[in-house]
Parts: C-alpha cells; structure tokens; sequence
C-alpha cells in the first residue's frame, strides 16, 4: 500500500467496523479509546497479572491487518492496544490480562516477561528498502518515492542492517504519550525509559529483563530478528 492512501484507508477501515459493531467507545484512564470486539476472546488469557513494564512494538504492518492478526482466536499473540496512524487507539484486551506479545527467544523467557508486561503495538510499517524510483517494504511492495520525505526516515547509520525506516504520525506520539501516562498511573508502572546509549540494546541478562520497570520497547528483548521499535522512532515526543 502507499504511504498516500493509507490516512483514507484507515479511516474506511474504523467506519468498517464501527458499522459492523466491533468498534465501541471506552476510556482507559481518561484517555479515549476504541473497544475492537471480533467476536472471540481466544486471543488473550483472563487471567489478571501484575505489570511491571510497558513494551512498545510497531506491527510491520497496516491497521485493518493489524487488527485482524492480533486477535485471531487460537493463537494468544496479541497486545492489550493498537494505535493507528491516525491516533486511534484500539483496545483488543484490558491491560490487567496478558498474552505472549515478545516471542521465542525473550530475553528472560516469553511466559514471564509477556505476562508482566503491557504491549502497545504501533501502526507501522517498519523499515524499507530503496530500490529504483521507490522504497519499497518488507513484503515486496510500493511505499513511496525518495522525494515524499514526510513518510520515510533515513538514520544516519543502519540499525540492524536496515538504515531506511516508515515514519510514525503526530497522532500516533500524542495517542502513545497519553496512553503511557494513563497506563503507568493505573498500573504504578515507573514513567521512566532507558538511558540513551541502551535503549536499543537487548538486556543483558534474563534476570535483567525480568527486573526492569518502567517503559522500553521491543529490541530490549530480542537481541535479532526485530526491529521495533528502534531508533526511528522520536523518544522525545512522548
């Protein structure tokens, strides 16, 4: 999809299941969000959890994709909140239940650090590829041309071995920062990152990510195969 459509495309996407009554109106701590109900709960576990952190993700994807994905019914991988581009917020779970959200090889185990930690998966899609008189994204298709800078990031060295990252929308930092503060008060969850000079680096050791409180993001558990949310990301605006 290109950059282009995806605002118009995320808005028929929200009317779509609005109209189909899978979307209602809520709060999670003031802070105003969407219930996505599918129609199943197989997607998370009821059980209630203490959390002690807060992951951030981005979906590598797009947000009717992103919805669908996280809630398939059999697989219990999910994250309690999607954010759109737009600065939707949508709640597939409430942030009390869990689901595995870090994947094999989490860097002090996946049961233990998914079931006390809340994640918060971005709309986005992730890092891409110049080629030609296009980036192109990790599925093989047109994202947009190296003159549409609003949509794109070039770091100033790879991260990862990809140097070229989607950009993420004032909606989206606003929705996130709000959402941080909601969660963090509800939780008694430290409003507190990681130093700069690790905040992409995986923790050292599983008792190290066992114990961290506070707000961190995907990287910090997977020392390969994902990027999210990286350096591309503007810790700043939140």
């Amino acid at each position: 999809m290109l950059a282009s459509a995806i605002a118009a495309y995320e808005t028929a996407t929200h009317n779509h299941h609005l109209a189909a009554g899978r979307l209602v109106a809520g709060s999670e701590g003031g802070v105003p969000v969407f219930d996505y109900r599918p129609g199943t709960t197989g997607h998370y576990y009821s059980s209630t959890t203490i959390k002690q952190r807060i992951v951030l993700h981005f979906t590598a994807g797009y947000l009717g994709g992103d919805l669908s994905t996280l809630t398939k019914p059999t697989t219990q991988v999910s994250v309690s909140f999607v954010i759109g581009r737009n600065g939707n917020i949508y709640r597939l779970f409430p942030s009390e239940k869990w689901s595995y959200h870090t994947g094999p090889g989490t860097i002090g185990g996946n049961p233990t650090i998914s079931k006390s930690s809340i994640g918060i998966e971005i709309s986005n899609i992730g890092y891409l590829q110049p080629a030609g008189a296009w980036l192109w994204n990790a599925y093989g298709d047109k994202y947009c041309k190296p003159s549409d800078t609003a949509y794109y990031q070039t770091l100033a060295g790879p991260f990862r071995g990809e140097a070229t990252y989607a950009s993420f929308t004032a909606g989206q930092y606003t929705a996130t920062r709000a959402l941080l503060t909601a969660l963090c008060t509800k939780h008694a969850i430290p409003r507190t990152f990681l130093p700069v000079a690790s905040r992409y680096l995986p923790f050292a050791s599983p008792a190290g990510g066992q114990g961290y409180r506070g707000i961190c993001s995907h990287v910090n558990y997977r020392p390969s195969g994902k990027w999210d949310i990286g350096p591309a990301f503007n810790w700043g605006a939140i």
